[in-house]
């Protein structure tokens, strides 16, 4: 598997927000001018740190085992304060890195369950085959979890061309672990989900199209199942984004997804319905504008302070990756919206 290190270890440019932003306005193409306001609130994002067992070249949180950022038990008590105050908001959606590096990721998990909210879990396979982490089958199913699972595709050579030597077959070992406790059956109730991200500089294909090759595919090729397919646009920032300049793609690629600009794609984004909590508390429109920094715009951005009144009135921040978002059918953490 990959361990290369990621951008802030290596003190690049790029591992600011501020410097990914400014390449982006250098490119000759339009701002994001589109206003975005925010509908109900329905998905509570929470992003438990940066840490990850893998290096992945599209990461756009730059994650990696040389990341030390990590939510503190204190923050996430703040977060379950807030949804004790915001009765209306039933899924919680835990990212990383790798959610479960962090120490107190399976208590969390317990107390959001025992307040019988939808939890889902951003796992990229490979950690439920290392260490003290091979258990994780048994307690997402014990306590009815929800794993969306990062899978580049059904081939070895374009997963491990991604995401490192070795992640397929992990990734395959471990799909075929959540099977067997009945993730993905249709029937126990185990909700197993899939996302792919295109391994190059294009849009992803048709969703649904994708979703039944896939379901094909991984059944005739591995005796896999699995429940729904999410397709995601690369957002061109971090190492995704360092990836479009070193390849020379970075002005096609930013051209490609403003020509496919959707206003109806505009309507479905997950900055509309989603706020996202970033590792340390402080609060965002969704996962990418929190990779930029970009907090939301209300008073008092942090999770301690959470105030879903102010958050309905807010003005959604946003810049010129948000094309990624409004290209084509459109990209969520809940794959296309339209």
């Amino acid at each position: 598997m990959r361990s290369l290190p990621t951008l802030s270890a290596r003190r690049d440019p790029l591992a600011t927000a501020a410097h990914q932003r400014a390449v982006l306005r250098a490119l000759p193409i339009r701002d994001f001018d589109v206003e975005l306001r925010p509908g109900p609130l329905e998905i509570f994002q929470v992003n438990v740190g940066k840490m990850c067992n893998q290096t992945c070249k599209h990461c756009h949180v730059d994650a990696g085992p040389d990341r030390r950022e990590v939510m503190s038990r204190e923050t996430m008590e703040q977060c379950l304060a807030a949804l004790d105050r915001t009765k209306t908001l039933r899924s919680v959606d835990i990212a990383g890195g790798a959610p479960e590096l962090n120490p107190h990721f399976r208590w969390f998990v317990e107390e959001l369950r025992a307040r019988d909210l939808h939890v889902m879990d951003r796992c990229n396979l490979t950690i439920l085959e290392t260490g003290t982490h091979r258990d994780l089958p048994a307690f997402f199913a014990e306590n009815r979890v929800e794993v969306v699972c990062s899978l580049p595709h059904y081939a070895k050579l374009n997963t491990d061309a991604q995401r490192g030597d070795g992640v397929f077959e992990a990734s395959i070992r471990a799909l075929r672990r959540l099977n067997e406790l009945g993730y993905g059956d249709k029937r126990s109730g185990l909700r197993l989900v899939l996302v792919t991200n295109p391994v190059g500089a294009f849009l992803p294909a048709a969703q649904a199209s994708l979703e039944r090759e896939w379901m094909r595919e991984l059944e005739r090729r591995h005796g896999v199942h699995f429940d729904a397919l999410y397709t995601i646009t690369n957002m061109p920032i971090s190492r995704y984004l360092e990836w479009l300049e070193q390849s020379g793609n970075l002005a096609a690629y930013m051209e490609r997804l403003v020509a496919a600009f959707n206003p109806r794609a505009a309507e479905g984004v997950m900055c509309r319905s989603t706020i996202s909590v970033g590792w340390d508390g402080a609060l965002y429109d969704c996962d990418f504008n929190q990779m930029l920094e970009m907090k939301a715009a209300v008073p008092q951005p942090h999770v301690r302070d959470f105030d879903a009144a102010a958050l309905a009135k807010r003005r959604i921040a946003v810049d010129r990756h948000c094309f990624g978002c409004t290209a084509g059918a459109g990209s969520s953490c809940g794959g296309a919206t339209t």
